[in-house]
């Protein structure tokens, strides 16, 4: 049960959503001497509703690819095997009412009706990928980094309501908002960019099983060998771009050369061995290929503990209650 609805994954997501908040959103607004005006019941309500959604995107997607997985992962397959079909979409419509439940709770307590736009189109998202989109060229790809991209923005939003109904006007004079939004719309789009690249790799990789459900992959319609080409020169572009932004655009006291480092060492060398397996011609090569787009993007999303020491430091913070820096 615990693999069917890839349990990695969503605890990979809550990381991810937690250091968004308390890493990058709670240390900006401390900065600027303000106060997180989110309740604690609402940042869990809202990074519970991610994850119960996400668990019933993946339930769901495995109940439309039973074919497809009989064929590429037959050892994985657990619907029609562990557990019936019937079961399974029980269990899909359970955890995704509960979490659409959790998230428009926070939504309607927050007043914003952009949360819970992002909570009704993540499960509408989820559910068209695995019924349509994720056969369609380049749809389902994109599909899946948006989703992926939703995920950091949504306590974003949240606290940017927030802020606003209790500063209101006030809060246009500061560069607060501008500041919270450049930062966390870096890391929707780190996340964007590396799960498109990720989901094409994975496309190659189940390249078998998708042509004899007559998907319509980059894989299949354009070739693998042009798939592999796409996802080189993305990735040299993402690469090279993040190493413009390490040197010319994040300017945090004392970072400069903190970040360059972790740009070589956590993104490009990675991103070499990335690329280096998916030409190989070694059996399994794509699949750690994929392994290694998968540590680079857990390196992007852990760099936000980098961004709040230095914000901590140059500003004294006491993070989370129990470090103080001076």
């Amino acid at each position: 049960m615990f693999h069917l609805i890839r349990y990695r994954n969503l605890f990979f997501l809550v990381a991810i959503q937690w250091l968004i908040y308390y890493a990058i959103i709670t240390p900006t607004l401390q900065m600027f001497a303000i106060a997180p005006q989110l309740p604690t019941w609402t940042v869990w309500a809202l990074i519970a509703a991610s994850v119960l959604i996400a668990a019933g995107g993946y339930v769901i997607n495995d109940y439309f690819d039973l074919k497809i997985d009989r064929i590429n992962r037959p050892e994985r397959v657990i619907i029609g095997e562990k557990i019936t079909k019937e079961n399974a979409m029980q269990l899909y419509r359970l955890l995704t009412g509960a979490g659409v439940a959790a998230g428009l709770t926070a939504a309607v307590f927050l007043h914003n009706t952009t949360v819970g736009v992002i909570i009704l189109m993540t499960t509408g998202l989820l559910w068209f990928y695995s019924a349509s989109y994720k056969r369609q060229l380049i749809i389902g790809n994109l599909t899946v980094a948006l989703v992926s991209a939703l995920a950091p923005l949504l306590l974003l939003v949240a606290e940017s309501a927030a802020l606003s109904n209790n500063y209101s006007e006030l809060l246009r004079l500061t560069p607060v908002l501008p500041t919270l939004y450049a930062w966390v719309c870096g890391f929707a789009l780190y996340a964007f960019l590396w799960t498109f690249i990720r989901e094409i790799i994975k496309d190659i990789e189940d390249e078998k099983g998708d042509r004899e459900m007559e998907c319509h992959t980059i894989p299949i319609v354009w070739g693998v060998g042009t798939a592999k080409i796409i996802v080189t020169v993305l990735t040299v572009l993402t690469v090279a771009s993040l190493g413009a932004v390490a040197v010319w655009v994040i300017d945090l006291p004392g970072a400069a050369s903190v970040s360059l480092r972790y740009w070589l060492f956590g993104i490009v060398l990675p991103g070499g061995c990335m690329l280096a397996l998916l030409w190989s011609k070694s059996s399994g090569a794509i699949r750690q290929a994929g392994n290694c787009c998968k540590f680079i993007m857990l390196t992007g999303i852990l760099y936000s503990l980098l961004y709040c020491f230095f914000i901590a430091k140059t500003c004294g913070l006491v993070l989370w209650g129990m470090f103080k820096f001076v």
